[in-house]
């Protein structure tokens, strides 16, 4: 479709052209990189100003930035379709599963970025909440623009917008008067939004000829009719200005809004008609009852004098018409809404009070009147437009686009993995044991302590190669110590949250909490180099590990099963971790059996925290037992885990934990820290139980392994880098924006944890190897 944008100069016998060449210093230097962008909005042929507007946005970028790829997903009404053409894909607007099936498109083509042009009335659901079911399943960088910003919206309207702003990398608005309700009124942050100007046609500008004797003098309006267009008070003020200009014609070019035929069919427009009859200008006023557009519509708006935007709606802060007759170089008289203020202030155009045809009259005459300052105001208005015209606007999107999917930073990793450093540890530990959270990289002391990260932090101290036992021994005290002192020996069960004064928060903690203490028990059994220690956690795993047997919980069992296995390794005899690990395995490979379905290899029906750690549960116990089923179970179970947390490029994409409580459903957002260590952890599992003995372990678990952990290292949906080694430090996660600020002790563990698993991981697959070349074996 041909629309808006063609140079054309002027023909004999044509009012003046003027060409200013204003190339210089505008357009931005930007690299040619080809990105992918799916763009989502109504589209030709639907005749509306945002159909319009995104095919104009498809057209011109295709033309002056060819590298950015866009592909369309149109909007379809099934109350009223249309035939696209030349689209990627349609997304029924009523459908809301119709959304989410798009989402999951667009995640598994790898595209760059999602654009949506958002307004209300185009997308299905109340107030077009279907919109949310689409952007927030997108793992990709989303960009936003705002067609319509209110400051009065209504609960639905204002959920909407803010859990838009909350997931966009970046926010398009098209005024200043835009970007500040967005700030003030719905708490974005500034360094999110960008104004980008309405696009508008690109031509040489064509003086009014209106100083000859008898000239015609021609008014228009343009655009989709109904009563917020304010014609009405146009058509009043005509007597008073024919009666001054009797040559004038007022152009009223443009079909009723769909919505406004769907209530009230023509109504509006007969009542206009009405109108001018009455008043005795029904002459004077010319009607193009059709929809206009392309170079029509450029030709119809330059051979105008005056346009007119006589809105009643002050709060209007974007008008495609005014933009298309501002970039041509009209004069324009309107009302003084937002959009309309902001472009004419600083060249003097004629701004009227809502609703009063004196005004209108007023201002119509007063510029007839003075030929010269007619002209100078076209002057005046198309210098201040041009910076809106269609290359201007391609080269202003596709800087945001840019913006939005360029990561944060751009780490280089390291050609070997290095030891992190134990110095943001430290800085969260104290005497009590680790704090929970930290502002930034300093401990907040506000939240107090945990037990699920204090039992992390003892799992931690046995993997770090201390300098002799009694470095290990201290540095291990205080989180056993915690672990002892949490257990409630009334309850039979493990505390889990202490404020800051060393006072509980709780009788008794959740169960996963409890089962993270078991988990510690064994693992601390297990790999602890101080034979006092190992003793202490042998006798506290038969103190307090029977509360595993009460759990009923999935991760809970999950993780007593793992503590329970650590401990069997080295005690086939003992008879507590034994049932653990019998009734884990049993427990998990029933749940996987049960809620097992073609598409949906999982434990239960929706996905949650902590994820590869039922696989890996199952496949521990399957070892134990001698269940090959179990094994087996557990391996098909992993696979499928990972591959719904791998993003086309191969990269590790944690499930977010938008997804918690949505059955069936896999959200990208936010992404945890403690996911990556979980499958860092299970593939180490499976390389270790799940190749041929000949083969000492499938490559595809070390590769799987090296996904997950360098996620944390910058390869991840924003390319943020969450980990520094240099102080051992580790950010918060993954939001749609970038990493979380904070540092908190879950993932600083989280990272440490998944390096030495990683490591050693990596030493037996070379130890592995090297085996295999001397017995002639081949992996």
């Amino acid at each position: 479709m041909e629309m808006l944008v063609r140079d054309a100069g002027g023909t004999a016998g044509s009012s003046p052209v003027i060409s200013l060449d204003d190339r210089q210093g505008h357009d931005p230097v930007l690299s040619q990189k080809r990105m992918r962008v799916a763009l989502v909005g109504n589209f030709a042929p639907r005749k509306c100003g945002i159909a319009t507007f995104t095919t104009d946005i498809f057209e011109r970028l295709g033309e002056h930035h060819p590298e950015v790829r866009l592909q369309v997903y149109a909007l379809q009404d099934p109350a009223a379709p249309v035939a696209h053409q030349g689209v990627h894909a349609e997304i029924d607007r009523d459908d809301v599963e119709a959304y989410a099936r798009a989402a999951r498109a667009m995640n598994a083509q790898g595209i760059d970025a999602l654009w949506i042009q958002h307004e209300f009335g185009i997308f299905g659901g109340e107030s077009g909440e279907h919109v949310l079911a689409l952007a927030e399943r997108v793992a990709a960088p989303l960009v936003v623009t705002l067609h319509t910003v209110l400051a009065d919206p209504s609960p639905k309207q204002e959920e909407i917008t803010r859990r838009l702003a909350a997931r966009a990398s970046r926010l398009i608005v098209m005024s200043q008067a835009g970007r500040a309700l967005m700030i003030e009124r719905y708490d974005v942050d500034p360094a999110r939004i960008s104004i980008v100007e309405h696009g508008a046609p690109d031509r040489p500008l064509r003086l009014s000829a209106t100083t000859a004797p008898g000239a015609r003098k021609t008014l228009m309006t343009f655009g989709l009719l109904g009563p917020g267009k304010g014609l009405e008070t146009a058509i009043e003020a005509l007597p008073a200005i024919v009666a001054r200009h009797p040559a004038v014609v007022y152009r009223i070019a443009g079909v009723s809004h769909p919505n406004e035929l769907r209530r009230n069919g023509e109504a509006y427009r007969r009542g206009l008609e009405a109108l001018a009859e009455r008043l005795g200008v029904a002459a004077h006023i010319e009607w193009i009852d059709r929809f206009v557009g392309g170079d029509e519509l450029v030709e119809l708006l330059e051979a105008c004098d005056i346009y007119l935007t006589p809105y009643p709606n002050l709060q209007q802060s974007t008008s495609g018409t005014l933009s298309y007759a501002a970039a041509l170089g009209r004069a324009i008289v309107s009302t003084p809404y937002v959009h309309a203020c902001e472009l004419l202030s600083d060249v003097g155009g004629e701004l009227v009070a809502p609703r009063d045809p004196t005004a209108i009259a007023e201002a119509v005459n007063r510029l007839l009147d003075h030929p010269d300052e007619l002209e100078a105001l076209q002057l005046r208005t198309y210098r201040r437009a041009r910076k809106t015209v269609w290359r201007h606007f391609a080269a202003n999107s596709k800087a945001v686009l840019e913006a939005a999917i360029a990561p944060e930073n751009q780490p280089s990793l390291a050609s070997r993995l290095a030891t992190p450093s134990l110095a943001a540890f430290d800085a969260l530990c104290d005497g009590t044991g680790i704090l929970q959270h930290g502002r930034g990289v300093v401990p907040d002391r506000n939240h107090g302590y945990c037990l699920d990260d204090n039992v992390r932090a003892l799992m931690l101290v046995s993997r770090v190669q201390w300098r002799d036992p009694g470095e290990e021994l201290r540095r291990a005290s205080p989180f056993a110590s915690f672990l002892q002192h949490a257990w409630n020996g009334e309850a039979r069960a493990f505390r889990n949250f202490m404020n800051y004064d060393r006072t509980w928060c709780e009788d008794v903690g959740s169960e996963d909490s409890n089962a993270r203490a078991i988990w510690a028990l064994g693992d601390t059994y297990a790999l602890s180099r101080v034979a006092p220690l190992r003793d202490w956690a042998l006798h506290a795993f038969d103190t307090y590990g029977g509360v595993a047997l009460r759990f009923g919980s999935p991760r809970s069992v999950a993780f007593a099963a793992l503590g329970a296995a650590a401990i069997l390794r080295q005690r086939p005899d003992h008879a507590l971790a034994r049932e653990i690990v019998a009734r884990g395995g049993d427990f998990l490979d029933r749940l996987l059996g049960g809620a097992r379905r073609p598409d949906w290899t999982w434990f239960e029906a929706v996905v949650g925290y902590d994820n590869a750690r039922l696989p890996q549960a199952l496949l521990e116990c399957g070892r134990l037992c001698g269940e090959a089923g179990w094994i087996e179970a557990g391996l098909g179970s992993l696979r499928w885990i990972l591959d719904q947390q791998s993003a086309p490029s191969g990269q590790f994409r944690p499930v977010g934990s938008d997804s918690f409580g949505k059955p069936g459903d896999i959200l990208p957002f936010d992404q945890q820290p403690l996911e990556a260590w979980a499958a860092v952890d299970a593939c180490a599992s499976a390389w270790e139980y799940g190749g041929k003995p000949q083969e000492g372990g499938d490559p595809l678990w070390l590769d799987r392994a090296g996904r997950a952990y360098r996620w944390f290292l910058g390869e991840n949906d924003r390319g943020a880098m969450l980990a520094d080694p240099a102080l051992g430090i580790c950010l918060d996660g993954v939001t749609p924006h970038g990493a979380n600020r904070n540092c908190g002790a879950e993932s600083l563990l989280a990272f440490q944890l998944a390096y030495y698993t990683y490591v050693d991981l990596i030493g037996r697959a070379g130890r592995s190897r090297r085996e295999n070349a001397v017995t002639g074996s081949r992996d």
